[in-house]
């Protein structure tokens, strides 16, 4: 494991951490865009260049900023909700549990890690089970699918980002409706 995996390893598992366990919502969205950077700099070290940056681009530049536009949009519309009891924590980490548990199993039925595992038994001076792979040429690059995505499918894009936009306004438009006054001539009479 190399430093630049390991510090952006631990950067992205602290931020996700944070992102569950803070009270502060606008808070929790940030660390969730700290935590969307740091899967993209995880892909970018994988040389994935393609998954990274539409990681950034959607990711980070979009979704976590949506979800900070929409609760900075949102608040002090309701009181505070009282602090919630949690009474579901072990159905949580059971839950955790077994998703670690159904990953970790499919990790270690993958044909990579079998053949490597096969290899280190067999030989002694064999490439350690988790080294990483040796580099090959990608099948597909980013060059042919920037052309694929700029020719054959630039219109479902163009109709995507307007249909995205459009949503966009209607949020904002929605949340900044204010609440028209009672006339004074209304009022209740007890």
């Amino acid at each position: 494991m190399t430093w630049p995996f390991a510090l952006l390893a631990g950067l992205t598992t602290g931020s996700a951490i944070a992102a569950i366990t803070l009270r502060n919502l606008v808070h929790c969205a940030l660390y969730l865009a700290l935590t969307f950077a740091g899967l993209a700099g995880l892909f970018l070290q994988l040389n994935a260049e393609f998954v990274g940056l539409v990681q950034i681009l959607v990711y980070v530049g979009a979704v976590a900023v949506l979800i900070v536009f929409a609760i900075l949009l949102t608040r002090g519309a309701e009181p505070p909700s009282p602090a919630p009891i949690a009474t579901a924590t072990p159905w949580g980490v059971g839950i955790a549990v077994a998703a670690f548990v159904t990953m970790a199993g499919a990790v270690m039925k993958s044909p990579e890690i079998g053949r490597r595992l096969a290899v280190t038994a067999t030989k002694a001076e064999a490439l350690p089970a988790f080294a990483p792979p040796s580099p090959v040429a990608p099948a597909v690059s980013v060059k042919s699918l920037g052309e694929r995505l700029m020719g054959e499918y630039v219109l479902p894009l163009e109709v995507l980002g307007l249909l995205l936009t459009a949503a966009m306004i209607g949020a904002v438009i929605i949340a900044m409706q204010e609440k028209k006054p009672l006339p004074s001539g209304n009022k209740a009479q007890s």
